[in-house]
């Protein structure tokens, strides 16, 4: 399940692209809470690690301890936990109203008509003006959409989840817009080359291409983009105990995964936060394992976060999501293209933007996908849950009998998990419904408990 950092991705790449990133990316453990619930997609990318400080190791219960049968917190950690996840859920519907509000500004006040007129007047050649209005408009959005990003950040030092400074956040967020706006400039040059080549079927010509794109992106984002906001290495290198131990995993699974494709992340260094997550297609593909997992929750535990990533490895959840996402962006194509020229009929004249081609009518796609994102994102959601709730029952069976009382040892760790990332003993029902990629961690944690097919003379459902 992956910890979905979804900050705000307000930009063209993230936009106009939205729900095949939702649903083709990264899987992780971590359920979501609030440091995820501030807009956006993209799953494990760099924008997701809430920086950490060292927290006391938590080491699974034994058979004589009390049984983890349910997610409990202290009054302290309870009252924390709230308060963390209802200042998310806040700036979550917050910065959408605030989105909606600056693209109606930077339309109404012209601004993206200046931006245009900026680029026609620098070169005649498309490509250069491209060159010029795309930076430009991502970049004053992002801008705009600053001072939630820097207040999420500031609670999430305040309530230690985050240990990164402020001058390493503000380096990680100018390498975050320097790959969106590169990014942004390849697909829009893509989606505007179309709509002049076929103003009433462009959304069904760039629809292919901008899918090859985006895959290219999948493959080459944990060999390129992941390294400049992180460092890995082999998980050989650190630990080849563990590396052995998940070989039996992988062998009872039937589909080992080599050594080399499981890496360690030094998530350390920004996030108290424990995860790790499935990323990469084809050769890229590979099981990533945070540093703080290992440092933070017993070897058994760690090894049922790790059966949790193989069940999204061996599912195949990220070609399924692909696949998926690949669908939902002709869907988004489609509706961008419909609500594009009803907003250029009716307002065109009064924001100074005469056609579908002018490149100020990229402000208009991202107020659309504003829209779309929003209203989409129960439905995305849903479809991630069910995705985390099978790697999950995977879980459970791939370590049964591997790991003793695997049940008991699973419970503990989504307990961990919850403590360390303060997640919510309580999510509201809409708020589960309309936010949450993942299962509440109180219902993850009962379901591990008390699911055991085998006493009840069951077929497991994965892993026989």
């Amino acid at each position: 399940m992956k910890r979905w950092r979804c900050y705000r991705w307000f930009t063209l790449p993230f936009c106009v692209v939205i729900p095949f990133l939702l649903l083709s990316s990264p899987r992780g453990l971590a359920s979501l809470e609030p440091a995820s619930l501030t807009r956006g997609a993209a799953a494990q990318t760099w924008a997701q690690l809430r920086p950490s400080n060292e927290a006391p190791r938590l080491v699974a219960s034994s058979p004589e301890q009390a049984k983890t049968d349910q997610y409990t917190l202290s009054h302290e950690k309870y009252k924390k936990a709230v308060a963390y996840s209802r200042a998310g859920y806040t700036l979550y519907f917050l910065s959408y109203i605030l989105g909606i509000i600056f693209l109606l500004l930077i339309l109404r006040l012209g601004i993206a008509a200046r931006f245009r007129s900026m680029a026609e007047s620098a070169s005649q050649k498309r490509w250069v003006q491209g060159l010029v209005f795309v930076p430009l408009l991502l970049l004053l959005v992002d801008v705009l959409d600053l001072p939630v990003r820097l207040y999420w950040h500031h609670l999430s030092l305040h309530y230690e989840q985050s240990v990164q400074g402020w001058g390493s956040w503000l380096r990680d967020w100018a390498k975050e817009e320097l790959v969106t706006v590169v990014i942004g400039i390849v697909l829009a040059s893509i989606l505007f080359a179309f709509m002049r080549y076929s103003p009433r079927r462009w959304w069904l010509l760039s629809w292919v291409p901008l899918v090859l794109v985006l895959l290219g992106y999948i493959v080459i984002m944990p060999l390129v983009i992941d390294p400049l906001f992180s460092k890995f290495e082999p998980l050989s290198q650190q630990y080849p105990d563990l590396v052995a131990s998940i070989k039996k995993l992988t062998s009872r699974a039937g589909v080992p995964v080599p050594p080399e494709r499981m890496f360690l992340e030094m998530a350390s260094q920004k996030t108290n936060a424990i995860n790790a997550y499935v990323t990469g297609l084809g050769a890229s593909k590979r099981v990533v394992i945070w540093d703080t997992l290992i440092q933070k929750t017993s070897r058994d535990e760690t090894l049922f976060v790790v059966g949790h990533e193989l069940g999204h490895y061996v599912l195949g959840h990220v070609w399924k999501g692909f696949l998926a996402g690949a669908v939902a962006l002709l869907v988004a194509l489609y509706l961008m293209f419909r609500g594009l020229y009803w907003a250029i009929d009716r307002w065109g004249r009064e924001w100074k933007i005469p056609s579908a081609e002018d490149w100020a009518s990229l402000a208009i796609l991202l107020l659309l996908l504003e829209v779309l994102l929003f209203f989409s994102s129960p439905a995305i959601n849903w479809y991630s849950r069910m995705e985390e709730h099978a790697a999950d029952v995977y879980g459970l069976e791939v370590t049964h009998g591997v790991i003793p009382n695997s049940s008991e040892v699973a419970a503990h760790a989504f307990q961990a998990l919850g403590e360390l990332d303060l997640s919510d003993p309580n999510p509201p029902p809409f708020i589960t419904f309309w936010l949450y990629s993942h299962p509440p961690v109180s219902e993850r944690l009962v379901f591990a408990h008390n699911y055991d097919p085998w006493s009840k003379g069951e077929k497991p459902k994965y892993v026989q």
